[in-house]
């Protein structure tokens, strides 16, 4: 089948999907979105997480037919109009947050969508807004660091409000 949806802001389609193929296999096998990663096909884990009509999702178990006319924003469309990081993605270079790189793109969505949802989240906020995304690197402190440092960032800067 054919399947015709808005990813990062721009219209595009996918063909010769198969009925139980997954939007996280369609991003990147077939548009060449490899930003979200494929770790457990569960939903278990975050790494596979984008927006879907501006709501996170696992995308590992959303079926790719079902983005039909539909929205998506991946990890890397959540860089700004210049093609620089997004201060999410800067807060967590800054801060070391990113080791081995396969959690990020979950974690960065997850903490997009927090901090838009709550510009100044407390440590319990962040915690429960990053429950679903497992990292075996860090330890968290320093991505819980990278969230505060893109919280007060966004903050300073009057960045708030809702999804681009």
């Amino acid at each position: 089948m054919r399947v015709t949806f808005t990813a990062n802001g721009r219209p595009v389609e996918a063909d010769d999907v198969w009925e139980g193929e997954s939007l996280l296999f369609m991003l990147r096998e077939r548009l060449g979105l490899p930003g979200s990663k494929n770790a457990c096909e569960q939903g278990e884990c975050g790494s596979c997480t984008v927006y879907l009509d501006g709501s996170p999702v696992c995308s590992c178990l959303v079926a790719a037919g079902q983005v039909q006319d539909r929205e998506v924003r991946t990890v890397e469309g959540l860089t700004d109009a210049d093609g620089g990081l997004d201060p999410v993605q800067q807060a967590f270079v800054d801060a070391g947050a990113v080791q081995c790189g396969f959690c990020t793109p979950g974690l960065l969505v997850q903490t997009h969508d927090l901090l838009e949802r709550t510009p100044s989240p407390s440590d319990n906020d962040i915690r429960e807004a990053l429950s679903g995304n497992l990292c075996r690197c860090t330890g968290y402190e320093k991505i819980m660091d990278a969230v505060r440092l893109a919280s007060a960032r966004k903050c300073a800067n009057g960045v708030e409000g809702a999804h681009k």
